[in-house]
């Protein structure tokens, strides 16, 4: 399980050292795809694949699902860290982030995310008051 919020930098190369609690899981390999809210989501390999087949359920007619799907699949990347656990972040996955020197790791359960630092603190600054409100309704049996 993926947990914290860390500060990585990206280097010259477009590269980031994992953070060394998240290691052991995407050791033997990742992938890095577009997410949500302009992030990069970043799975294992046996994460990713357990997404994919509920993606192959989604109905081919559904226009939603297609769009959704050709976006998320079309930007994926595999990647295998090296032994300092660093990873490449393609070109095209930087940009869609806006990814900059300065980045925000951060744990999401069954997948981490790297956004560009800047963006991290003005959505969580944006999203802080309504975590705070919510209630029961929105997450049933855990508030």
């Amino acid at each position: 399980m993926f947990l914290g919020t860390h500060t990585p930098r990206l280097d010259d190369k477009g590269r980031l050292i994992l953070p060394a609690k998240f290691r052991d899981e995407l050791a033997s390999g990742l992938v890095l795809t577009r997410g949500q809210e302009r992030c990069i989501y970043v799975f294992s390999q046996d994460e990713f694949e357990k997404v994919h087949e509920q993606m192959r359920s989604a109905p081919i007619s559904s226009r939603q699902a297609r769009d959704y799907i050709r976006v998320f699949l079309s930007g994926a990347s595999d990647e295998v860290p090296d032994k300092q656990g660093r990873i490449t972040i393609p070109p095209a996955l930087r940009s869609y982030a806006g990814l900059d020197r300065e980045l925000a790791v951060i744990g999401a359960g069954a997948r981490a995310e790297i956004w560009a630092a800047d963006a991290w603190n003005a959505y969580l600054d944006e999203k802080e008051t309504a975590f705070s409100e919510t209630d029961e309704d929105a997450l049933p049996g855990i508030i």
